[in-house]
C-alpha cells in the first residue's frame, strides 16, 4: 500500500533552507498554502507531494534529498511504527547483500527497502543508517532517553583501561556502546573490542544491533527486562556503563527479594538506581570499573544508607561525582583478599566536565585532595552528596571571597529632604503624557513564545530580578525591539533598561518608550512604581493610566530621576546581600565548625 509521505513545519523549512518563522509567514500569508492533513493544532503534518507542488508554484527553491524522500517514506508508517521500521531498515543493512529478486528482509516494503538500499549506496551503509536513526531520535525525542554524548564519552574514558568486553544492561539505542573511547580503544587493539547489551524495547535494541554491526563491533544485544530476565547471567565483562531508568517503583522488588545479586543488601522498593548499581557489579571482573548514572537523591536518601555503607566498607564505591542533572558513580569490583580504601572521591564537577579525569587519575594514584573518609561518611548519614563534601581547604578562600562580594554589594539610600508638608504641584496623568506623545507603548504579540529560538526575548522574571534577558523566541511579526531608556513594567516591577542588548519585549509585560527631550525615563519609572507597580493594561485593580505625576520640568525631573533610580540600586543590591548572606553564614559556620576558620578574639591562638 503506497502512503502518502508528510512532513511537519521544521522538515519544510530544512528542504526549503529557511527558518521555521519563514514557514509559518507562508501559511499566514498565502491562503493556497497546503491544509494540514494530519498531526495536531500545535504539530501539523502536510502531504510533501502538496508542500512540494506549492514551492515550485511560487518559485522557492527547495531540495528533496534521497535521505529526505527516505525518512518520509518511513514516517508516512505513522509514528506507532516509526521504531519498528527504522530497527528493519537497520536489519536490512546488515544482512548479507541478497541475490536478483530476493524478497526484502525485515518486513519493509518493496518500494521502500529499495531507497533505504539506494540511500545506503549513495551515503555508504552506516552514514545512510545513523541518518536515519538522528532523524528518529529527534522525532521522538520526548520518549527517548538518551546520554548526552559529552557525559557518554566520560563515562566510557574513565572505565575503559585496556579490557576488551564492555557491557551496558540498560542500552537503550546504544549511545555509551557507541561513545568515542570505544573508538579509541578499537584501534588500539583492533578485532579485540566485543559489546554486550540489553534493552526492555525490542525495537530499540534491534537498532542497536544494526549500529554496533555496521561499525564491523562484534556484538551480542539482547532485548529483555535486566532485572527479572538478566540476559547475561553469569557473565563477566572488563567493564560495565550503565544509564538505568530513574524512579522506576516497578522493577521487580517483590520477586527479587532472595535474588544473589543483593550482596550489598535487598534493594529497598523506592531504591531501584540501588539494583541497578549491584546488577552492574555482579556482571563486571574483580578489579572491573563500573560507571553509572544515578540520581542526585540516591547519594544520601535514608532508605539506601545500608546499602551505601556496605559498599564503602568492601571497597566497591570508589567515586561520586555531580554532573548537570545526574551523579557519576564509579565502582570497582573487590578482588578475594584486596584491601578496601581508606577514602572515597567525592567532586561536583557540575559546571566542569573537564575537571573528572585529572580527579579520578589522582584519586587511582594515591594524590587527590578531593577525598574523604569512609571512616567519617560510616560514622554520620553515609551522605555522599558532592556539594556537601566541598574541599575542605578552600572553606576559608571562599569565605573571604563572599565576605568581600557582600560587602561590595551593599548599597546607600538616596540622601532625601524631609519636608513638614507635602509640595503642592501642578500634576497630569500618563493617559496625558500618552496623549500628548511624550510616551508610547507597545506590547509583546498575543501568541508569542518564549522556549526557544534564535531572538533573545526580556521575561516578566528578568524584570522582577534585574536579570538579563533569558528567554528566546523565533523571528516572528510584531516582535518589539527593546531599546536603551525604554521603561519596561509587569505587574510587579518596574525596570528602566541601562542595555537593549538585542533583546525583545516578552509576553505580560508594557513597554513605555519616552521622549527623551521631554520626559526622564527614571522618572517616569519611579512615579510607576510609586503607584503600586500594577503598569500594564491587564489590570483589572488598577487603571495605570491614571498614574498621576507631577509636571515639571527636564531638570527637576532628572533630580527626581536620580533619586528613584537609587531605590532601584539599593533594591537589587538588598537582593543581592540576601543571596551572599546566606552563602556566607553557611560558609562560616563550615569553616568554623571543622577548624579552617578560627575567631579573631583576645585569649584565643590564633
Amino acid at each position: 500500500m503506497s502512503h502518502d509521505p508528510t512532513v511537519n513545519a521544521g522538515d519544510i523549512a530544512r528542504l526549503a533552507g529557511v527558518g521555521r518563522a519563514a514557514v509559518s509567514n507562508w501559511r499566514r500569508r498565502h491562503d493556497d498554502f497546503p491544509d494540514p492533513i494530519g498531526g495536531t493544532a500545535n504539530q501539523p503534518l502536510f502531504s510533501l507531494r502538496q508542500v512540494e507542488s506549492w514551492l515550485r508554484r511560487y518559485g522557492k527553491s527547495y531540495q528533496v534529498s534521497l535521505g529526505d524522500r527516505v525518512w518520509q517514506r518511513l514516517k508516512a508508517a505513522g509514528d506507532l511504527r516509526l521504531g519498528e521500521l527504522v530497527a528493519q531498515a537497520g536489519a536490512l543493512l546488515t544482512r548479507p547483500a541478497p541475490g536478483p529478486g530476493s524478497p526484502a528482509e525485515g518486513g519493509l516494503e518493496p518500494e521502500l527497502a529499495e531507497l533505504v538500499l539506494e540511500l545506503a549506496e549513495e551515503l555508504g551503509a552506516l552514514t545512510a543508517y545513523e541518518f536515519l536513526c538522528e532523524r528518529y531520535l529527534e522525532a521522538h525525542s520526548r520518549q527517548l532517553s538518551v546520554t548526552r554524548e559529552d557525559v557518554a564519552g566520560l563515562m566510557v574514558r574513565l572505565v575503559r583501561s585496556g579490557g576488551s568486553t564492555i557491557l551496558d544492561p540498560a542500552c537503550g539505542v546504544g549511545t555509551l556502546l557507541l561513545a568515542p573511547g570505544h573508538d579509541q580503544h578499537a584501534q588500539a587493539e583492533p578485532g579485540t573490542a566485543r559489546m554486550l547489551g540489553q534493552e526492555l524495547s525490542e525495537t530499540s535494541a534491534a537498532i542497536t544491533a544494526s549500529r554496533l554491526r555496521l561499525r564491523g563491533v562484534e556484538a551480542e544485544v539482547v532485548a529483555g527486562d535486566s532485572m527479572r530476565d538478566d540476559g547475561f547471567a553469569g557473565e563477566r565483562a572488563d567493564a560495565v556503563v550503565c544509564d538505568p531508568p530513574f524512579n522506576e517503583r516497578a522493577w521487580g522488588y517483590e520477586e527479587l527479594t532472595g535474588d544473589p545479586r543483593w550482596e550489598y543488601g535487598l534493594p529497598p522498593r523506592g531504591e531501584p538506581e540501588l539494583a541497578w548499581v549491584q546488577h552492574c557489579l555482579t556482571h563486571v571482573k574483580p578489579r572491573g570499573l563500573v560507571a553509572i548514572l544515578m540520581p542526585p537523591a540516591a547519594a544520601s536518601r535514608k532508605a539506601g544508607r545500608r546499602i551505601r555503607a556496605n559498599l564503602l566498607r568492601a571497597g566497591a564505591l570508589r567515586a561520586v561525582i555531580a554532573l548537570p542533572g545526574s551523579d557519576l558513580w564509579l565502582l570497582r569490583r573487590p578482588a578475594a583478599g584486596e584491601r578496601p580504601p581508606s577514602e572515597v572521591l567525592i567532586l561536583d564537577a557540575a559546571a566542569d566536565l573537564a575537571s573528572v579525569e585529572p580527579a579520578w587519575e589522582a584519586y587511582l594514584e594515591d594524590r587527590s585532595d578531593q577525598t574523604v573518609r569512609i571512616i567519617d561518611l560510616l560514622a554520620d548519614e553515609v551522605d555522599m552528596t558532592p556539594a556537601r563534601h566541598q574541599r575542605r581547604d578552600d572553606v576559608g578562600k571562599a569565605y573571604a571571597e563572599a565576605r568581600d562580594r557582600f560587602m561590595a554589594a551593599a548599597s546607600a539610600p538616596p540622601d532625601l529632604k524631609v519636608l513638614e508638608q507635602p509640595l503642592d504641584q501642578p500634576a497630569t496623568t500618563l493617559g496625558d503624557l500618552i496623549k500628548e506623545g511624550l510616551v508610547t507603548t507597545s506590547q509583546a504579540p498575543p501568541k508569542m513564545t518564549v522556549d526557544g529560538g534564535e531572538v533573545s526575548v526580556l521575561t516578566s522574571d528578568d524584570v522582577l530580578n534585574g536579570t538579563p534577558p533569558s528567554g528566546s523566541t523565533t523571528l516572528q511579526q510584531g516582535l518589539i525591539a527593546i531599546r536603551t531608556g525604554d521603561v519596561v513594567a509587569s505587574y510587579s516591577s518596574v525596570r528602566v533598561m541601562s542595555d537593549g542588548g538585542g533583546a525583545v519585549l516578552g509576553p505580560h509585560l508594557t513597554l513605555y518608550r519616552v521622549d527623551a527631550r521631554r520626559l526622564d525615563p527614571d522618572f517616569l519609572a519611579g512615579f510607576l512604581r510609586a503607584a503600586g507597580g500594577r503598569a500594564t493594561t491587564g489590570s483589572s485593580r488598577f487603571d495605570v493610566r491614571r498614574t498621576r505625576l507631577p509636571r515639571l520640568s527636564l531638570k527637576e525631573q532628572k533630580a527626581y530621576g536620580d533619586a528613584f533610580r537609587q531605590l532601584a540600586v539599593l533594591e537589587d543590591a538588598i537582593r543581592e546581600t540576601s543571596t551572599l548572606g546566606q552563602a556566607l553564614i553557611r560558609l562560616g559556620l563550615d569553616g568554623l565548625a571543622d577548624g579552617h576558620l578560627h575567631p579573631r578574639a583576645h585569649g584565643l591562638t590564633s
